[in-house]
């Protein structure tokens, strides 16, 4: 090949290699700053579009399982209440047996009467002031609820729970209970029996509902691991490999400088031939 001023065709290839080497170089700069293999969508324009759909998916799986752990507090905050209306109906269930026998008299019976009335207020009281946010769990206000606990929009995310938890003394049927004679004493146990067994249909309904959202939970859980695993065998860099690229590029860009450098005294060359 002659000698050419015009044209120096060592450093136009030189400086295309010297391009090539700074792209490697800024590429592998970026995905180990950022920690992505996919810098820009033109690396990997289908697993960018993948990726990025997981982790959509990803997101919508961890606010679903915020939203079944929330569902999950509302039950156990009802249940504990529950547990102690419960209490409560037993302490009424034994005055009553206390004042329904004859060792004790009319007199007695009142005062028995007395802690019972304050007894069963408080059982109302708690039934109607048990709260999840501004949601009222006991007094019967909710019928169906529904919980979305899944990342798209199908029913099949969504739990349907029928909400039949209606613990107030009128619901009970224990808002006319009274130990003040004997009668009435014999009378509040059946009462106090029925109320008991309606709390006891409602406990068993809560727990149920918890049992169920604590596998949801779990099932979420094992989800959001193995979506993030997904996601990082597609977009997560090598650090290992990065590494080495951007030493690769670095040399090869070191040496292409030097190159280039050369190549740029090739016309010096043919200037002494006309000296």
């Amino acid at each position: 090949m002659g000698l050419r001023i015009n044209t120096n065709v060592s450093s136009i290839n030189a400086q295309r290699n010297l391009s090539v080497q700074q792209k490697r170089l800024d590429h592998a700069q970026a995905a180990i700053s950022s920690g992505s293999r996919i810098v820009t969508s033109a690396d990997d324009a289908a697993g960018h579009a993948i990726s990025e759909n997981i982790r959509a998916q990803i997101s919508g799986v961890n606010k679903a399982k915020d939203n079944a752990f929330q569902a999950q507090s509302m039950f156990q905050i009802g249940e504990g209440a529950l547990n102690e209306v419960n209490n409560i109906l037993i302490r009424v269930r034994e005055l009553g047996i206390q004042s329904a026998s004859d060792n004790v008299s009319d007199k007695e019976r009142a005062l028995i009467d007395q802690e019972t009335q304050q007894l069963l207020k408080e059982s109302d009281r708690i039934a109607k002031s048990t709260r999840f946010g501004n949601l009222t769990v006991l007094d019967g206000g909710i019928e169906e609820m529904q919980f979305h606990v899944g990342p798209y929009a199908g029913d099949e995310n969504v739990i349907e729970v029928d909400v039949d938890a209606n613990a107030t003394n009128e619901a009970l049927d224990t808002d006319s209970i009274s130990l003040a004679d004997r009668a009435g004493a014999k009378d509040s146990l059946e009462r106090v029996d029925n109320a008991l067994d309606k709390l006891a249909t409602m406990r068993a309904d809560f727990g149920s509902v918890q049992s169920r959202l604590q596998r949801t939970v779990t099932n979420l859980e094992n989800q959001n691991v193995n979506l993030s695993a997904a996601k990082a065998r597609i977009s997560d860099a090598d650090i290992a490999r990065e590494s080495a690229e951007m030493a690769s590029s670095n040399i090869l860009q070191q040496a292409g400088v030097s190159i280039l450098s050369q190549a740029n005294q090739n016309g010096a060359a043919a200037l002494r031939l006309i000296g």
